[in-house]
């Protein structure tokens, strides 16, 4: 049985943490995972690119400031990724943003997937190990939801894309331009939903 509290404080990164770990690794020549090749380490550089911009520029919408407004519980936000995935550098910042919004309801760590097979294969997506996933734990590390890899409306751009070309770069370059676009938009609706749940 996965103790999901004990992952989240032992094995958990904050964030600055977790940013810092992607860079360090990044100045060695590697990224998180096994995979250092030269696509994986573009990917994480890109990704640092991305990270830090969306630092700067997101706003949490007015909708969700006041579902968040309205939480009196506390609750634990653990999101499993990898520094390589574009989806997890275009929504992590978000999870970030909602933490510091709310800092007396909510902390937020990050493990990373393949240091953590256990975790994520209690929470695969169409069978898959598909990142990032956020579970939202309560204050006994009971899993109440489980959100991600990314918004709803993307996955069957995603097979659109993926019935295209299966060249990764050209499909990586549609999914950020769709990001890039949408603003975090989708992103915010969908988890306004899921935190209204949230007492």
């Amino acid at each position: 049985m996965i103790n999901y509290s004990n992952i989240f404080v032992k094995e958990g990164l904050a964030y600055q943490a977790y940013r810092d770990l992607v860079d360090e690794l990044l100045a060695t020549g590697k990224t998180t995972g096994a995979d250092d090749s030269a696509a994986m380490l573009h990917y994480s550089k890109m990704n640092v690119q991305r990270m830090g911009r969306l630092d700067k520029t997101i706003t949490l919408n007015e909708d969700f400031l006041n579902v968040l407004a309205n939480i009196t519980r506390k609750y634990r936000m653990l999101v499993v990724l990898e520094g390589w995935c574009g989806d997890a550098a275009q929504i992590i910042p978000l999870f970030e943003k909602i933490k510091l919004a709310a800092p007396a309801h909510f902390e937020l760590r990050f493990v990373l997937r393949d240091e953590n097979l256990e975790l994520i294969d209690a929470h695969l997506t169409n069978g898959g190990r598909e990142i990032p996933v956020l579970l939202i734990l309560d204050a006994e590390g009971v899993v109440l939801n489980k959100w991600g890899p990314r918004p709803a409306l993307l996955n069957p751009l995603m097979a659109d894309w993926k019935k295209e070309s299966d060249d990764m770069l050209i499909i990586a370059e549609k999914l950020h331009g769709w990001y890039a676009k949408d603003k975090t938009h989708a992103t915010q609706q969908e988890l306004t939903e899921l935190f209204k749940t949230l007492a």
